[in-house]
């Protein structure tokens, strides 16, 4: 069984040859003075029930667009028993949450604001808060041409977070035809990440967040998280997640759904042992952590703190 598991997910890297993972667009369309709207209130911590914490709180955004602890800190200062996944580049993921239990922008920002671990808010007490404050008042009057509400004030979080895209990364030039970029250990990396069957599931523009996978497809992986399960109720779907963007993946320790993998290394010798099943060389385990390290793009400005 566990050789034709091994066969399998060779057979899908093998089939899908070098286009399975696409570059990055340049650039995204989206509306510039509702994205700074939306970057505003990213920074707001009146979404909070208690004014303590911000969506940026969980995602710092002149990093890895995480908060590089095991664990999110929700309201009060709890921790979270989730990772928080990285915002940058969230636009192309199919799914949304460890769990993929919300599809969109839209819904991932209603389940952040609302969730009693996480901000705990509501959107009444929202609009009390911000109701007269001139500035909001008076832009999303001009953008929407409206006084403000819930929707306008998600739309203006959703148009931000379309714009945290992370073009141009080493590996991208690669892809889009600088064959010269990377070295000879960069590009073996990249071929035993394809040879071990990695590139099965973490493959499209986001080389991952387009599939929904178990951990521990052929060694059992012991978390009390039950994933995918949590919202189907379906028994099937017990250690099911989101199969991770690894877009950045160098600046987003620690990894996993429980941030039990500390570094890059350790997320790499974790998915080798219970998604893939091989004892590899050294020499391919430091070759792969050189080309995830090609996938660091760049920071946009408007993510930048002082760029209003």
């Amino acid at each position: 069984m566990k050789i034709l598991l091994i066969m399998f997910i060779l057979s899908i890297s093998l089939f899908s040859n070098n286009h399975m993972i696409t570059p990055i667009p340049n650039s995204i369309q989206y509306d510039k003075e509702k994205a700074l709207l939306g970057k505003k209130l990213f920074y707001d911590v009146r979404l909070s029930k208690n004014n303590d914490i911000s969506c940026a709180s969980c995602h710092f955004l002149e990093e890895g667009g995480d908060d590089n602890i095991i664990g999110a800190i929700g309201k009060n200062g709890k921790i979270i028993p989730r990772n928080s996944p990285t915002v940058f580049n969230a636009v192309f993921n199919e799914f949304q949450h460890w769990d993929a239990g919300v599809k969109d922008l839209n819904d991932q920002a209603i389940n952040s604001i609302t969730h009693p671990l996480a901000m705990d808010s509501n959107f009444t007490q929202i609009l009390s808060k911000l109701k007269d404050d001139i500035y909001y008042k008076n832009l999303i009057k001009k953008l929407f041409g409206e006084t403000i509400n819930k929707q306008n004030i998600l739309d203006s979080i959703v148009e931000f977070e379309r714009a945290l895209i992370t073009p141009n990364s080493k590996f991208d030039k690669y892809l889009n035809g600088d064959k010269n970029i990377l070295t000879q250990n960069e590009i073996a990396g990249y071929n035993s990440f394809k040879d071990y069957g990695c590139i099965s599931c973490h493959n499209g523009v986001n080389i991952g967040g387009n599939l929904i996978q178990k951990l521990g497809i052929l060694k059992s992986y012991k978390t009390n998280d039950f994933g995918r399960y949590y919202i189907t109720e379906n028994l099937e779907d017990m250690y099911f997640f989101k199969v991770p963007s690894l877009r950045n993946v160098a600046l987003t320790a620690p990894y996993l759904h429980d941030g039990n993998a500390i570094t890059l290394r350790d997320a790499v010798e974790k998915m080798i042992e219970f998604q893939v099943g091989y004892t590899i060389k050294e020499t391919d385990i430091k070759n792969i952590l050189e080309f995830l390290e090609t996938l660091t793009g760049e920071i946009p400005d408007i993510a930048k703190k002082n760029n209003e």
